[in-house]
């Protein structure tokens, strides 16, 4: 199939995905006891049967419930709306001090400021000999007076009619002010002979050239590189101070999962959606505490998001839309937890879902404490993350792989970004030619998976959030509007990510 047949069949809407109302009515259109049931399970409400006193005052604010929250079921937010309420609720943690060379995709907590110009003296770029330039020509003869190796000044002098064997990176003699490469002399004894002319300078790094004492170095907030920590330890820095580390748990869930290695039975399949979030998550330079796979059982869920809530993050696949099977939000509402986020319009990833779960009661001391220290202010230490976290942030993403892929890169990965201190949250961008013409006649933005070679951006696989094959071969998203449209040849931003 080419492209553009792949783009319209990719694109052409779905009555039963872009008719809101439609969708609202299917999800809801079941028995009186059955709604309430729902709505008491999605908002924490009890559930007790409505043939009981109790449940008659229950099914009341059942059907209040139900009123306030109609046009909310409704109504899916867009994904900028989503990525700022998810973000307004992180904050980053506490600062923390790691060596300078354990500090690769940290974030740096401070700004950082140059203590050395570099280089830290006039040196030679090159292996030959320190000359001064206005007593060279071609052909012309000078006499070694000594020899300058990298390392420790011998404190020579260069005058007109001489040289010095100089070595890459060591300090220029006093009074020269050139650097003459050892293929371009011809040595006889203690002399050499010029085959060129040198020029003024020529080959010789002057001091501070590359770098001014006191420029800053590195921006708080900003990813510490190879080549970052390169440059602090040519600073002198043994040490830095960068954000918090975050503690991550994934939580893949389904009957028809199972691990890879073991044998598969009918109806069943290989769990790659634990992989993919591991290793975004490496991404992220986040290890994983905990990887678990919970079935379709609301005890073994229960226990297992319990066990993952000890983290700051907790990432559940699956189980998170309307399904009779989709176990998720009951299960969270069950622990106490408050979901801010559920369903968002993007293609793929509508049934995203984000909230919190609060880290067990205060006790009467913490509460005093918490009293008091409204009524004063109070300092936040470097080491507190963990004493003062009190939430553990849950993301729910579909189970379908492309499904989570998106969603993590959207609204998980610029929340983990925040805990770590970062101040760019965006995933990279870049500008590419478009090799087809694509529309979007849906009602939500639709990223589209591709592949961006030689400044062209061409899209690849089946565009379905089952399709994990044409993902693996993509490395860029583009984002197309819902109701817009590209042009083939036209320049788009894409996202890009590391393959």
């Amino acid at each position: 199939m080419g492209y553009g047949a792949l783009a319209k069949r990719c694109f052409q809407p779905l009555s039963h995905l872009t008719n809101a109302e439609r969708e609202y009515r299917g999800e809801l259109q079941i028995a009186n006891t059955d709604i309430r049931r729902v709505v008491a399970i999605s908002f924490g409400l009890p559930s007790a049967s409505p043939d009981t006193a109790a449940g008659v005052c229950e099914s009341r604010d059942i059907d209040a419930t139900i009123r306030d929250r109609r046009y909310s079921w409704r109504k899916m937010i867009n994904e900028e709306e989503a990525r700022q309420r998810i973000l307004e609720k992180i904050s980053p943690l506490g600062e923390q001090t790691v060596p300078v060379a354990s500090a690769l995709d940290c974030f740096a907590a401070r700004d950082y400021f140059a203590r050395l110009p570099l280089p830290a003296f006039d040196n030679s770029a090159m292996d030959g000999y320190a000359v001064v330039a206005s007593s060279c020509n071609k052909g012309g003869r000078l006499h070694v007076i000594g020899e300058q190796p990298a390392g420790l000044d011998r404190k020579l002098r260069v005058s007109a009619g001489e040289a010095v064997r100089i070595f890459t990176g060591a300090t220029l003699p006093q009074g020269a002010d050139a650097i003459v490469m050892q293929e371009d002399v011809t040595r006889d004894g203690s002399d050499i002979s010029l085959n060129v002319d040198v020029e003024l300078s020529e080959f010789v790094r002057r001091r501070g050239c590359d770098l001014a004492e006191g420029q800053m170095v590195l921006r708080k907030g900003e990813r510490i590189r190879a080549a970052s920590i390169a440059l602090l330890a040519s600073q002198g820095f043994a040490d830095v101070i960068v954000g918090g580390s975050v503690s991550a748990a994934v939580i893949s869930t389904g009957d028809e999962l199972v691990n890879p290695g073991e044998e598969l039975q009918s109806g069943q399949i290989y769990d790659s959606n634990s992989v993919l979030l591991r290793t975004l998550l490496q991404r992220c330079n986040v290890t994983a505490t905990a990887v678990e796979h919970s079935r379709d059982d609301r005890e073994s869920l229960e226990g297992a998001i319990k066990r993952g809530a000890k983290n700051h993050v907790l990432i559940i696949s699956g189980g998170v839309s309307v399904g009779e099977h989709d176990l998720v939000k009951e299960a969270l509402h069950k622990i106490g937890a408050k979901i801010e986020i559920w369903r968002v319009a993007v293609k793929p990833g509508k049934p995203f879902l984000f909230g919190n779960i609060p880290q067990g009661t205060p006790s009467a001391q913490s509460s005093q404490r918490s009293a008091q220290s409204r009524a004063q202010p109070r300092t936040r230490k470097t080491d507190e993350s963990s004493v003062l976290r009190s939430n553990c942030f849950v993301f729910g993403l579909p189970g379908n792989p492309v499904s989570a892929f998106v969603t993590f890169l959207q609204f998980v990965r610029p929340a983990i970004l925040r805990m770590m201190g970062a101040t760019n949250l965006d995933p990279p961008h870049v500008p590419a030619k478009l090799a087809i013409g694509l529309t979007n006649d849906g009602d939500r933005p639709h990223y589209i998976r591709g592949r961006v070679e030689q400044g062209k951006f061409t899209p690849i696989g089946r565009q379905e959030s089952h399709a994990l094959f044409g993902l693996s071969q993509a490395n860029a998203l583009l984002r197309v509007a819902d109701g817009g449209s590209h042009k083939a040849g036209e320049i788009v931003e894409v996202q890009i990510w590391d393959s």
